[in-house]
């Protein structure tokens, strides 16, 4: 990964004139969000450049009625699989042949066939677990973006997971390394479900997931649609109205 010029990361040679293929993981709030973002950047990506996008959605979970409202689905939704519903509804839309996969990564699908990876998770274990999937993949993905939310902020980070042969330091790191405190396998999971949408509204605010997918799909324009980045991610505080970039490493 090169970068460096007035501090920016520029996209690495590979990707010209081919599908970008995205396995993004999870399908709830953020998830379903960059979901349905991404089917608008293929469409930016077919206009002004020889790149589309090819995704494959991941989650084992279901639509219950507590996700209504905050997340884009129905009350006919309720009860079938998010990812099937949603891929379907914008391969529907966008006359696009994304994948779904009804399963829980990173067992359901290996990440090392695809370009990029994107983990829209709610607990520190899952990403443990992808990114020791990831420790051991070969080449693929080139990217790790991970986003994150708790009630009214949240932060989007895009790295590139760590090769064994690569010792030359330039490169973006990954949400594991950046917040080293997710690796700690003694601090418990907070990923108790809502009962309500008048609860699951009490423990996020209605946009927040929005907002946050907003700015990681500006990122991923950038990179994939203008060639480079001058930032890694930012920290987004409804509360206060800020964002707060999270800058390139130096030795980038």
């Amino acid at each position: 990964m090169q970068s460096d010029i007035g501090s920016r990361h520029f996209l690495p040679a590979g990707f010209e004139d081919r599908p970008i293929t995205i396995l993004l993981v999870g399908c709830g709030g953020n998830g379903a969000q960059m979901l349905m973002g991404l089917a608008s950047l293929d469409t930016a990506l077919r206009a002004i450049s020889s790149r589309s996008l090819d995704v494959t959605v991941v989650d084992d979970d279901i639509v219950t009625e507590a996700n209504l409202g905050r997340q884009p689905f129905y009350r006919c939704d309720i009860g079938n699989s998010k990812a099937r519903t949603l891929t379907e509804r914008i391969n529907l839309a966008y006359g696009l042949s994304w994948n779904a996969v009804h399963g829980r990564a990173p067992g359901a699908v290996g990440a090392d066939s695809f370009d990029i990876q994107i983990t829209c998770v709610d607990t520190a274990s899952a990403r443990r677990a992808i990114g020791a999937a990831l420790s051991g993949a070969t080449g693929k993905p080139a990217y790790w973006m991970d986003l994150g939310n708790r009630a009214r902020d949240g932060q989007y980070l895009i790295g590139c997971p760590k090769r064994a042969g690569n010792k030359s330091g330039r490169r973006l790191p990954t949400v594991l390394e950046y917040f080293p405190e997710l690796a700690d396998d003694g601090i418990p999971d907070d990923d108790a479900p809502s009962c309500s949408v008048a609860e699951a509204l009490e423990r996020q605010s209605l946009f927040v997931n929005r907002v946050v997918a907003s700015h990681a799909l500006a990122l991923l324009f950038d990179l994939l649609g203008r060639g480079s980045i001058g930032h890694a991610g930012a920290f987004i505080n409804l509360a206060s109205g800020q964002a707060v970039p999270i800058p390139l490493p130096r030795d980038n």
